[in-house]
């Protein structure tokens, strides 16, 4: 299991979340992104990151409430396909 980045993220970009985590599993590229994503791969599970998140946007895979769930596939596809994950996060949350 990994941790989720959710909607809450999005255009805040407070990157506290990347500076406490032991594996750096937590990426966007600046100017680019609105969003920061956790590698699920990566991940190791540790939550180091939750507490540090001013918004609430850090969940672990298993608790990310039901309706940010689709974050879940956003955030892995990122590390395979960055352009889908942008698109995915723009439809849900347009500029």
């Amino acid at each position: 299991m990994a941790y989720v980045i959710a909607e809450p993220c999005i255009d805040v970009l407070d990157v506290s979340c990347v500076s406490v985590c032991p594996v750096d599993c937590i990426h966007f590229e600046e100017g680019v992104d609105r969003k920061l994503f956790i590698d699920p791969n990566e991940c190791i599970d540790c939550g180091a990151c939750e507490p540090e998140c001013p918004v609430n946007a850090i969940f672990p895979e298993d608790q990310v409430p039901s309706e940010w769930v689709n974050f879940v596939q956003i955030d892995a596809t990122w590390f395979t396909d960055r352009e889908a994950a942008r698109v995915a996060v723009d439809a849900i949350k347009p500029r």
